[in-house]
């Protein structure tokens, strides 16, 4: 069967093969002569942007332009590489985090047609076009005609000469680890699904797409996915860049171009996810595992799953997941979250991610959050936390190469008697570069014996967009170098430009400590392989110390091995320096070691085997639990198993079980005469103990079942217990606790209840339940009701309570008192009560579970259990629902089926010395067989 690893960018690329163009991976200093520029010619004013100069054959290229990179990898860099980037076998040589260059700016690549960005305010866009025109028009400016792309440009790729070569751009990290899981023999057949990462417009209707097309499918086993340039610009540079990766990293755009934006750029970003699913769809086989990756395509799950309802999908979200009080301010936010939970399994970095993304669905979707995962009306969506790592196989290979040998030594003369500070990020705001450079520029004025001591090397590599950042940034640098520089020092090197991949192995192994102080990060592997990097082996510097931001997901994995920071805490920074600095050889190995360890752990093989693994397990368990694949309950089967047993446990939901009644907060109606009849008679045979179970309060079920004696009764969904045929009532739950959190819980609920006309709150003992179906405002109820479960749920956890969204309520009941507990207190009671031998080596042989609702899951899984140890003979689990279920059988006649089953299994003829007479109330002893 075939694995399908969709990621935004395929691991290959196309390039071709231009006269005049540098060949890739060429230096920049290898370019060919230019030629003389022509002076354009005076133009009138326009209101329209002047000509692109791709509209005519383009000039031969002299070297790459600097451009904006939309389309950079942002959870991660990747280093551009001027000399050598490709192995001999065309494998590319690379950090896992790196930035990417220029989609469409290549000169051996298409151009965009894309028209980007869209204006800051679209709807006011056309007026203040038509405005400027009438007022040129006053001017005597004519307008001039719009431009028609030549066909020249086009035909240029269309016949040119190609070749297939590693990307240098995409998720790095995932790519080393699906090849180290493939060498490694944990991962057998799977194929790539992607775009090329580069303009495709320009190609459409050629021989030439569909020969790379051809190509990649059967050569490389990557399926490509074509969008047109207009929709992956949108996508992508738009919707990605602007939307969603801000606020994935707590930064909200709340200005009239962000807003524009996500207007603009929403069905873009719907196509192209749209166009992944397609592909997919297309080439999925029975038995096939598709597994989808980052933010870049949220959507693709759902979409998939509305074609293929039995698919295996997985979902990673390789970046961080903010809180739910961040995520809602997307106003796609429940479009997002319904495409994600059309996978099976959902993967997260840390913990934490994991716990926002739970928080977040049970808030906007009303969905109930468990700590494995969430609970959808027909499924289970299994959510979990699995950090990604490196590929210490490929980076130790890389490291003995002699180029990284060349610059360990250029790097020893250059840095002689110095101790090194590196660091390595993108210039953006999330990466912190400004925070760690006031707090260098801290350290050395609050640590004057370190000048001259101590040098930061800072690698920034730029979006080439002139920011306020950058200019703060470069003003930092040179007020730090000209403060304590001299003609023999410099406290600071700063880099703006990408160093290759050789230098950059040497910066690791030679450093004396890694900086890191990105305010919001999803896995930073940079720190991984500086940790591999410091083993020694290479230089005589090891064991370098790690200053990281606590606001990086790698963080999590350390156990405080590394110099925990606050990149806001300058003069925390500052003493973390020193401390990195000054720390003694036992310390720095201790902690190292410790490091190192993390890191071979989280390996990237282990990651992705791990994350198959779990998904084949949830999927089996997902599978079983379908309603469709759980056959209907057979009564010539249960009747032989009830007939072949002597010890008969039964355990019946109440409400939509054995009666049709509505929410346990309604009227009790008149008594059911034919329920009561049919418990009756099933109780005439002394060998059968019954259970009723329900969520009602203790007195109402006394009222409903006082004409059926030696019935057992559970009430409060399991924190009352009641034994059969007797009088009195046990408290299954720690009534001090219960007191203790309702009181806490009080304050919360009447503040929701004051917003929220028309609710109501219903204490029971051990429950409270926040009824908002007769509010005033249905749709905003639900919207406060929601609110109140995240509330509770996140506020009260230690309390060990949790609040359930339902069907026009909100449940808030113990999590330590539920049916499945009150069950097992049955039997441990009837273990204790009643004899066991060589006949019986259980006090019950048949157990029979019933019931109709999300909580009666968890009974149905406890009596499974008792199968699979076989500590019970013969167990019957039977849903009424048509939702997914850990039932083994179903019934869909509904509470008629369910009574005329029990009414079938009375009717067994029952042996003399086991009948019980009608009017006896004994407690029952299930005979003494």
């Amino acid at each position: 069967m075939t694995v399908f690893i969709a990621s935004l960018f395929l691991p290959k690329t196309v390039h071709f093969n231009l006269p005049g163009a540098r060949p890739r991976g060429a230096s920049a200093s290898q370019k060919p002569a230019s030629k003389a520029k022509k002076l354009a010619p005076n133009t009138p004013p326009s209101l329209f942007q002047p000509a692109p100069s791709h509209i005519t054959p383009p000039h031969t290229p002299t070297e790459d332009r600097k451009h904006h990179d939309p389309w950079a990898n942002e959870d991660g860099l990747k280093v551009q590489i001027p000399q050598m980037p490709f192995s001999p076998d065309g494998s590319y040589r690379a950090p896992i985090d790196r930035s990417s260059p220029t989609w469409g700016g290549r000169p051996d690549q298409p151009m965009s047609r894309a028209n980007s960005p869209p204006p800051p305010s679209l709807i006011n866009s056309s007026r203040a076009l038509n405005q400027k025109a009438r007022e040129m028009g006053r001017q005597g400016i004519t307008q001039p005609r719009s431009l028609v792309r030549s066909e020249s440009h086009d035909r240029v790729f269309a016949h040119a000469d190609w070749k297939i070569v590693s990307a240098d751009q995409g998720n790095g990290g995932l790519r080393n680890a699906a090849e180290a899981a493939a060498r490694d023999g944990k991962l057998g057949e799977y194929t790539w699904i992607g775009t090329l990462g580069m303009p495709t417009d320009a190609l459409q209707g050629t021989q030439q797409l569909q020969d790379i097309d051809d190509r990649l499918a059967t050569e490389h086993d990557m399926l490509t996915v074509f969008c047109s340039d207009k929709d992956f610009d949108g996508h992508y540079s738009h919707f990605c860049k602007q939307i969603l990766w801000p606020v994935f990293h707590y930064q909200i755009p709340d200005n009239p171009k962000s807003k524009a934006y996500e207007d603009h750029s929403w069905k873009y970003y719907v196509n192209v996810n749209q166009a992944f699913a397609d592909k997919i769809v297309k080439n999925w086989k029975k038995g096939d595992t598709v597994w989808i990756h980052d933010y870049h395509l949220l959507l693709v799950p759902g979409m998939i799953r509305k074609k293929i309802p039995e698919a295996k999908i997985g979902f990673f979200l390789h970046v961080a997941f903010p809180s739910s009080e961040v995520f809602r301010c997307l106003a796609v936010r429940k479009e997002l979250l319904e495409g994600m939970l059309g996978a099976n399994l959902i993967g997260f970095q840390i913990r934490e991610y994991a716990r926002h993304f739970l928080q977040t669905c049970s808030r906007i979707l009303s969905v109930e959050a468990t700590p494995d995962g969430l609970q959808l009306e027909d499924r289970f969506v299994d959510v979990i936390n699995l950090p990604i790592g490196i590929d210490p196989v490929s980076l130790s290979r890389h490291r003995g190469e002699s180029e990284v040998k060349r610059w360990l030594d250029i790097m020893r003369e250059r840095y002689a008697g110095k101790k090194l500070i590196v660091a390595r990020d993108k210039l953006d705001h999330v990466r912190g570069v400004r925070q760690k450079l006031l707090s260098y520029e801290m350290f050395l004025n609050m640590n004057p014996e370190w000048r001259d001591k101590v040098v930061l090397i800072q690698v920034a590599l730029s979006t080439s967009e002139k920011s306020e950042l950058d200019a703060t940034v470069s003003d930092i640098v040179t007020r730090v170098n000209s403060s304590w520089a001299n003609l023999a020092y410099q406290p600071v090197v700063y880099l703006k430009q990408d160093i290759d991949y050789a230098q950059y192995l040497a910066l690791l192994s030679i450093a004396d400590a890694l900086m890191i102080t990105s305010q919001r990060e999803g896995m930073n592997l940079t720190s991984h392989e500086y940790l591999f990097c410091q083993d020694g082996k290479f230089s005589e510097k090891k064991h370098g110390s790690l200053i990281l931001s606590e606001f990086t997901g790698t963080s999590s994995l350390f156990s405080g091995n590394e110099l925990s920071v606050n990149p806001w805490d300058y003069r925390a920074c500052a003493d973390a320096i020193k401390k990195a600095l000054e720390m003694d050889g036992e310390e720095k190995e201790r902690r190292w070691k410790n490091l190192y360890e993390a890191v071979n752990v989280h390996t990237g093989s282990h990651w992705f085997s791990e994350f198959m693994l779990r998904l084949d397990k949830v999927y089996e368990e997902q599978h079983s639990r379908d309603q469709t694949a759980v056959p209907r309950l057979s009564m010539t089967t249960l009747l032989q198993q009830y007939e072949r047993t002597k010890r008969r446990l039964f355990i019946i939901d109440f409400e939509g079980t054995l009666v049709s009644w509505g929410p346990v907060n309604q009227i009790i109606p008149v008594s059911p005469q034919r329920t009561l009849d049919v418990l009756n008679d099933l109780l005439l045979d002394e060998r059968n103990t019954i259970y009723v179970m329900s969520g009602r309060r203790p007195e109402e079920l006394d009222r409903i079942f006082r004409r059926v004696p030696n019935l057992g009764l559970i009430a409060e969904s399991g924190c009352y217990l009641k034994d059969c045929g007797s009088n009195t009532w046990t408290e299954m739950a720690d009534s001090n606790k219960i007191r203790s959190w309702k009181s806490s819980l009080q304050d919360i609920m009447t503040y929701y209840l004051e917003r929220t006309p028309g609710a109501a709150i219903e204490e029971r003992r051990c429950s409270l339940v926040f009824h908002y179906k007769s509010a005033d405002d249905y749709e905003t109820a639900a919207t406060q009701a929601s609110d109140l479960a995240s509330h509770i749920n996140d506020a009260c956890e230690d309390q060990r309570v949790h609040a359930i969204p339902m069907d026009g309520c909100v449940l808030v009941e113990p999590i330590d008192w539920t049916k499945s507990t009150a069950a097992q207190k049955i039997f441990d009671d009837l273990q204790k009560r009643m004899g066991l031998d060589e006949k019986h080596k259980s006090p019950v042989d048949f157990l029979m579970v019933v019931g109709d609702g999300r909580d009666d899951e968890k009974v149905f899984k406890w009596a499974n259990q008792m199968a699979t140890d076989g500590t019970v003979q013969e167990v019957v689990t039977v849903s009424l629902g048509n939702r997914n279920t850990e039932a083994k059988a179903t019934l869909t006649q509904g509470v008629s089926g369910v009574l005329a089953a029990l009414q079938k299994l009375s009717q067994v003829v029952v042996p003399a010395e086991h009948q019980r007479r009608r009017s006896s109330i004994t407690v029952p002893t299930l005979g003494n067989m």
